[in-house]
């Protein structure tokens, strides 16, 4: 019985290494990437375009990986391609210092990115339906340690030896993980149908889908705007070296990923998943506020970190939520367009900021940012009512409510 899984055969502990990888290489240049594209000459507008093309081109291509993912079943090759696409991103900023060129090259980052969709597919098929939250959260505590990592090793290689170390290590660790992913196990029902425009229609038009994807723009808007954004250049203002800048996106993603581990597997069955949303956009709003207000490094470091915890609880729930009620052969669309619809937060997050670095100050940047997160937990009490299930324990913190979608009840 598919409920009756042995998880072993499928290599769980070597798919969480391979997505380790993934995001240690994807993560070692995210401490340190604005700082030195400015130090290149870039604007504050031009820097955070460059950051924001990471998010744009995912926006724009994970749609199309999930519909072909789930059509022609083959998760394994796309994550082996994503691997492949992170290690060229790294190793093609050694080879130049022109701002055109390296724009281009995290575009290339963002095509890497963009297989995620198959990671988090392919690991949640390993799972009974019923533990995609579990699955979720486990995956995310990997995604979250692979960022950890690498953000620290980018930090401290580019203190010692040069900025451009930090994307050496990225690149040398993707061929690593790209060897590793060479033996992963690829799984899918072969009796399960191929979708169809139909069935990408019925996806597209989810109610629930729908609504974790727009409240995953303006987690991601937060997100890459602050501590994957700016957040290391005002730590610049307070006297941080690189390693610093390390330190402080380090610790801002140590919380993430225990919480996301904590939040996805126990905390969204207790409070119930909509409370859980909520409170994560509570602390990364009103901690992202306190930013201006932080005088010395290690007090910026704390509000970060207490920052992090709110996105390991948001991320693994919202994520879960997009997939969990779709058919088996549906899942990787749905992805695609959960996560291109939130890639839209991460081109967006580091643009609001760099605009308003330039047209006001970048504190008051963070101000309105905040302000924003805050507003968005409001927006969740309104916008998940009815479509989730009241927290009453374990099996109704799971259980999405009834709810209408434009195309019937196929895609449930």
């Amino acid at each position: 019985m598919q409920a009756q899984l042995n998880k072993p055969q499928y290599r769980i502990p070597l798919f969480c290494t391979v997505t380790m990888l993934f995001w240690f290489s994807m993560y070692t240049c995210v401490p340190i990437l604005t700082a030195y594209v400015m130090d290149l000459g870039a604007s504050t507008k031009m820097a955070g375009l460059i950051v924001g093309m990471y998010g744009l081109s995912q926006m724009l291509l994970r749609i199309p990986v999930g519909i072909v993912s789930d059509r022609f079943h083959k998760r394994k090759l796309f994550i082996i391609l994503g691997l492949v696409f992170s290690a060229i991103a790294g190793a093609g900023i050694l080879m130049t210092q022109d701002l055109t060129w390296i724009l281009f090259l995290r575009i290339i980052a963002g095509a890497a990115a963009a297989t995620w969709v198959d990671f988090t597919i392919l690991f949640a098929s390993y799972y009974p339906s019923g533990e995609t939250t579990q699955a979720m959260g486990t995956i995310s505590f990997y995604n979250a340690i692979g960022q950890m990592l690498g953000i620290l090793s980018g930090g401290w290689v580019a203190d010692q030896y040069g900025w451009e170390s930090a994307f050496l290590i990225g690149s040398f660790v993707g061929i690593i993980g790209m060897v590793g992913s060479l033996f992963l196990v690829e799984k899918f029902d072969k009796d399960q149908p191929r979708i169809t425009m139909k069935g990408v229609r019925e996806v597209a038009s989810d109610r629930l889908l729908l609504t974790v994807s727009s409240l995953s723009i303006l987690f991601q808007l937060l997100t890459f705007a602050t501590v994957f954004g700016f957040t290391p250049v005002y730590a610049q203002s307070l006297g941080a070296t690189k390693l610093d800048m390390g330190l402080l996106t380090f610790f801002s993603t140590v919380p993430t990923a225990f919480a996301s581990w904590f939040g996805g597997r126990v905390l969204a069955r207790k409070l119930g998943e909509r409370n859980i949303i909520i409170l994560g956009f509570v602390l990364s709003g009103l901690f992202t506020i306190a930013i201006p207000f932080t005088g010395t490094l290690w007090l910026l470091i704390l509000t970060q970190a207490i920052s992090g915890f709110g996105r390991g609880f948001t991320s693994p729930v919202l994520m879960s939520l997009s997939i969990k009620h779709m058919e088996s052969g549906k899942r990787a669309t749905a992805m695609g367009f959960y996560q291109a619809i939130y890639g839209l937060g991460m081109f967006a997050g580091p643009l609001v900021m760099g605009f308003a670095g330039d047209l006001l100050t970048l504190s008051q940047g963070f101000v309105i940012v905040g302000v924003l997160g805050c507003a968005t937990a409001l927006l969740a009490v309104f916008m998940l009512r009815g479509l989730l299930a009241p927290a009453s324990g374990a099996a109704n913190a799971n259980k999405p409510a009834p709810r209408a979608t434009g195309t019937g009840s196929s895609s449930m």
